[in-house]
C-alpha cells in the first residue's frame, strides 16, 4: 500500500495564510483550513504506525493552528505551519520526534529539546567522565549524512561546576542535545516523503539508546528505574 502524499494544497493555503493572517480571512476559509488539517491529521497517523514498526510511541501530538499571543510580540494569531510532536512510550524510552511542515522551512527534530535540570546534569556528568561513545555514535558517517552535527542552545562557557578548559566542554556546554534536517518542497511533496522521514527518525536509535541508558542509571551504572 502506497503511502499518504501530502497535498499540495495544503501548502498553497499556508502560503496564503502567511499573507492573509488575520481573523476575517481565515473565518472565510475556515472550511478549506479544516480539510487541510484532517488530510494532515491522515498523513501524522500514517507516520506514526510507521514509527511504532520500530519503536514504541505513547502519544501523538498534532499542534493547534491558534497562536498564544499573550506573552509574544508578534500578535499575528495563526501558525502558518502544520506540526506534530511524537512521545515515546515508557520511562526508558527518552527523546521524543518533532516534524513541522511548512512552505520552503520543513524540517524534522529529534533528541532532548528541554531536558529538566536533573536529566541535564546527569547528561552532563556523563560527558564530564567519557564523552568518547557520545561521539561515535553521532559522529558516525551515515548518522552525520542524515542529522549532520547536534544542535541547540548552549551556555557560553562551561556550566555551574564544570571545568571550561575540559577536553568536550563543547558538549558540556549544551543545554539541548537535539538534531535537526531540514527538507525542501519539492522533497515534501514527493512520494516518498514519510519513508524519507521515518528512515531518518530510525537512524537516531543509537543516540536514543545511549542517552536512555545515560538517563535511567547513576554514574556507577545502577539502574534509576527499579
Amino acid at each position: 500500500m502506497a503511502d499518504l502524499m501530502l497535498n499540495s494544497k495544503a501548502l498553497d493555503f499556508l502560503k496564503r495564510l502567511e499573507k492573509n493572517n488575520n481573523r476575517e480571512w481565515f473565518t472565510e476559509h475556515k472550511d478549506e483550513f479544516k480539510t487541510h488539517e484532517l488530510e494532515m491529521k491522515g498523513l501524522f497517523t500514517a507516520l506514526t504506525e510507521r514509527l511504532n514498526k520500530h519503536d514504541q510511541i505513547e502519544k501523538m501530538k498534532m499542534f493547534r493552528i491558534y497562536r498564544d499571543v499573550r506573552f509574544s510580540k508578534d500578535k499575528t494569531p495563526y501558525k502558518t505551519q502544520f506540526s506534530v510532536s511524537f512521545s515515546r512510550a515508557g520511562a526508558e524510552r527518552r527523546g521524543g520526534y518533532y516534524l513541522c511542515l511548512k512552505p520552503g522551512e520543513t524540517f524534522i527534530a529529534t533528541g532532548f529539546w528541554a531536558p529538566n535540570k536533573e536529566d541535564l546534569l546527569r547528561i552532563r556528568k556523563e560527558l564530564e567522565v567519557d564523552a568518547s561513545e557520545f561521539r561515535e555514535i553521532i559522529n558516525e558517517e551515515a548518522f552525520q549524512t542524515i542529522w549532520g552535527d547536534l544542535k541547540g542552545d548552549a551556555v557560553k562557557t562551561a556550566p555551574k561546576g564544570f571545568d571550561k578548559d575540559h577536553p568536550d566542554i563543547d558538549l558540556i556546554r549544551h543545554k539541548q542535545f537535539i538534531f535537526v534536517r531540514n527538507f525542501s518542497d519539492q522533497e515534501v511533496l514527493s512520494d516518498d516523503f514519510l519513508r524519507h522521514v521515518d528512515d531518518s527518525f530510525r537512524a537516531i536509535r543509537p543516540y536514543f539508546d545511549f542517552m536512555g541508558s545515560v538517563l535511567t542509571t547513576n554514574l556507577n551504572g545502577e539502574s534509576l528505574i527499579g
